[in-house]
């Protein structure tokens, strides 16, 4: 089996281009669809790579296409409008109170709050993940039956294809931290945070090294 690992550095034919950021996967069919290449140094906007563009018989991550081809590939993130939110994601509108000022009545002028008035809704820019498809990343924890295993590193698939054979997980703390390959088999579902299986932690303990 070879390696689609996050983090791995990817390259055309023509020079390097990135890095690996998020790998997409059909959770039907378990086969990879995209990977997400976040371009070098951060010269412009992530993109969406087709498996089929992707070379992974190398070890390496490895497109067929050149860096303008790659260019031209549908960016991996979208911008979408948010309202209310100040630079630290707050919501700031909620926050804002206004003091409308009257005059008249036995006590002279006076002021009372009003709400404030909308906001222009603001661009954030968020992971765009196809239709019925999910994301693997980094930040994804992946749990057994009876508690945390460790993070996602990546997926392991086919030689020469792209159905998911293993998910590779970073497990325990430093100094005794190792990666381990869990059968997609044993995978019950991929969530938005999570990675479940239905296996222990003793049986993911007792698993044989992964050949990758």
């Amino acid at each position: 089996m070879m390696p689609f690992r996050i983090g791995a550095d990817a390259s055309c034919t023509d020079g390097a281009c990135g890095q690996v950021s998020r790998i997409i996967v059909n959770p039907v069919t378990r086969q990879v669809t995209h990977l997400a290449v976040d371009p070098k140094h951060r010269t412009g906007p992530a993109r969406l790579v087709p498996a089929d563009l992707v070379d992974a018989t190398t070890g390496q991550i490895r497109l067929g296409c050149t860096l303008a081809e790659f260019q031209a590939l549908p960016p991996a993130q979208e911008a979408q409008s948010v309202r209310g939110l100040d630079p630290t994601g707050h919501d700031s509108a909620s926050k804002k109170v206004r003091w409308a000022v009257v005059g008249g009545g036995p006590s002279g002028v006076g002021a009372f709050p009003r709400p404030a008035e909308p906001e222009a809704p603001q661009q954030a820019r968020v992971d765009f993940v196809p239709s019925g498809a999910v994301d693997i990343r980094r930040e994804l924890i992946v749990c057994a039956t009876d508690g945390e295993i460790g993070q996602v590193q990546g997926l392991a698939v086919e030689p020469g294809g792209y159905q998911v054979t293993h998910v590779l997980v970073q497990k325990g703390h430093l100094p005794g931290r190792k990666e381990v390959a869990i059968p997609i088999s044993a995978v019950t579902k991929i969530g938005t945070m999570l990675i479940h299986l239905s296996l222990t932690k003793h049986q993911v303990k007792d698993l044989p090294p992964a050949e990758i």
